[in-house]
């Protein structure tokens, strides 16, 4: 079973992370004029303040920087779920908070590549990650 996905409010900012995983690319807002990635997504750069923002996709590759395994089934008959803080490789400080698929939470190590994966839902991408799959 599937955990439950609460809808996001969409935005002008956040509509191209929420919904533009159609190519298989996570999107998130990018200063144009220093190169900081924002997120979330704002009308301006948080480092720089310029308004030479928008959305670039990025690579889908990360860390894990932190996790919890939530084990109280909120829904009857979901699974243990693993809550993780993974760290983007495009810039260090940019975090997503997300749910790991494709892996136990006892299998979990901090610092372990991950990768991008979609749940699609009603047209939302939810953005989650995987154990990193070598290259064939």
């Amino acid at each position: 079973m599937l955990p439950l996905r609460l809808r996001p409010f969409l935005d002008p900012d956040n509509q191209e992370y929420w919904t533009g995983g159609g190519d298989g690319r996570l999107h998130m807002h990018h200063c144009g004029d220093c190169g900081w990635w924002v997120h979330p997504a704002a009308p301006r750069c948080r480092r720089c303040r310029g308004a030479n923002v928008s959305p670039e996709a990025v690579s889908g590759r990360g860390r894990v920087a932190t996790f919890t395994v939530n084990h109280k089934a909120w829904i009857p008959g979901s699974e243990p779920y693993i809550i993780a803080l993974v760290e983007l490789n495009e810039q260090a400080g940019l975090f997503l908070t997300t749910n790991l698929v494709g892996i136990d939470g006892d299998d979990v190590i901090l610092g372990m590549e991950v990768e991008l994966v979609f749940e699609i839902v009603d047209g939302i991408y939810y953005p989650l990650f995987r154990p990193r799959q070598e290259s064939p």
